[in-house]
C-alpha cells in the first residue's frame, strides 16, 4: 500500500466532509472523540489562519488526519492526530507523527512539538513512548448521575440567577471569563470571535447559560456554561443515535466573588437544568493539578473517569 501526506492551511468542503467522516469513525470505535473542540470548530467554521492540516491517504482512501496548531509562540505547536480504524497497523501515525515534528520545525519551532491524545488508550501512550515524548499535562474527565440526589448549594445573599440574552451579554461574559481565566492555557483571553463561533453551534442552549448577577445593580458575579453532547440522532456518519450527556462546559467567577460559594452554587444549578432537560449523565474536564477544583467536584458527586494526556518529547 502507498502511504501519501498532503499539508493543507484550508481544507476544502469534499476534504472536510472527509475528515469529519473519518473523526466520526474513530470516535465510534474509540468511545471518543480524537480531536479538541477547537479542531473540530474551526473544521466546521474555518477561521484557523495558522492550523496546518495534514492528510495521510492510503492508495487514495483517507486513512488519517492531523492538526498542527503554531499560535502559541511562548509554549510551542501543539498538535492531535486520529488514524481511521480500517487502517491501523499500517504506520499511518507513526508517519503522520513524523510530519508533524517536520512542519513544527519548518514553521520554525525547530520540531519542538507538544502532543495531545484524547483519552489514555493504550495505542496513543505507546506511540509517545516509542517516539520520546511524555507526560506533561493531564486533563480529567469527571462524571456522575444526574438521576441521583444533587447537592443543594445556595447562592450568596445578593446574588441571582438569569439566563445568557446573546447580543447583550457577550462584553460582560468577556471580562469576567477573561478575569477569573487570566493564566489558564485554554480558557483566558477569549475573544468576541470565540464566543460567537460557539453561538453559532447547534448545541448552543442561552437558557443553559447561567449567569450569576448582583441584584444591586446586575452586575456579573459568575456563571456556568452548560451543554449538550449527543443531543442530534443524525450528528454520526455511521446514522447510529448515542444516549445525550451533559457537560459542565465553563464555570467562572470573577475573583471579587471568590471564596463565597459562589462556583459550588453555579455548579449545582447547572446541573440541576441538565437533569430538568431529561439528561441522565453530566460530564466536565478539569487540570489534574488543580486539586481544589477537583475537590469541590468530588464533594458535587462527581468520580473520575478518563483523561486527555498532553505529551512533549523528552529534552524539549
Amino acid at each position: 500500500m502507498t502511504l501519501a501526506i498532503a499539508s493543507l492551511s484550508t481544507l476544502d468542503g469534499p476534504d472536510i466532509a472527509a475528515v469529519t467522516a473519518l473523526l466520526d469513525a474513530v470516535t465510534e470505535a474509540d468511545g471518543i472523540t480524537p480531536t479538541s473542540e477547537h479542531v473540530l470548530l474551526h473544521l466546521r467554521h474555518g477561521g484557523d489562519r495558522e492550523g496546518i492540516n495534514l492528510l495521510a491517504r492510503l492508495d487514495g482512501d483517507l486513512a488519517g488526519y492531523a492538526h498542527l496548531d503554531v499560535t502559541d509562540r511562548v509554549e510551542g505547536p501543539s498538535a492531535e492526530l486520529a488514524v481511521h480504524p480500517a487502517f491501523r497497523r499500517h504506520g499511518v501515525a507513526s508517519a503522520l507523527l513524523s510530519a508533524l515534528e517536520k512542519a513544527s520545525a519548518d514553521a520554525g519551532h525547530r520540531g519542538t512539538l507538544r502532543l495531545w491524545a484524547h483519552g489514555r488508550l493504550p495505542g496513543a501512550a505507546a506511540l509517545a513512548r516509542s517516539r520520546g515524548y511524555v507526560e506533561e499535562r493531564v486533563l480529567l474527565q469527571l462524571r456522575r448521575s444526574l438521576l441521583s440526589e444533587l447537592p443543594d448549594r445556595p447562592l450568596p445573599a445578593g446574588v441571582r440567577l438569569r439566563s445568557f440574552v446573546p447580543g447583550q451579554d457577550e462584553d460582560a461574559w468577556l471580562r469576567v471569563n477573561n478575569r477569573a481565566f487570566a493564566s489558564h492555557p485554554d480558557q483566558g483571553g477569549w475573544t468576541r470571535a470565540d464566543i460567537g463561533i460557539r453561538e453559532r453551534e447547534p448545541w448552543f442552549d442561552p437558557d443553559g447559560f447561567l449567569l450569576a448577577v448582583r441584584e444591586s445593580d446586575g452586575d456579573l458575579r459568575g456563571f456556568h456554561w452548560t451543554k449538550v453532547h449527543g443531543h442530534d440522532p443524525n450528528a454520526h456518519a455511521d446514522g447510529h443515535a448515542h444516549a445525550p450527556i451533559g457537560e459542565v462546559y465553563v464555570v467562572g467567577v470573577d475573583p471579587d466573588a471568590q471564596g463565597t460559594g459562589l462556583g459550588a452554587a453555579l455548579t449545582a444549578a447547572g446541573l440541576r437544568y441538565l437533569r430538568a432537560r431529561g439528561l441522565a449523565q453530566v460530564m466536565l474536564y478539569v487540570d489534574e493539578p488543580n486539586t481544589a477544583a477537583v475537590r469541590t467536584y468530588t464533594s458535587l458527586g462527581f468520580t473520575r473517569w478518563d483523561a486527555d494526556v498532553r505529551y512533549r518529547r523528552r529534552g524539549d
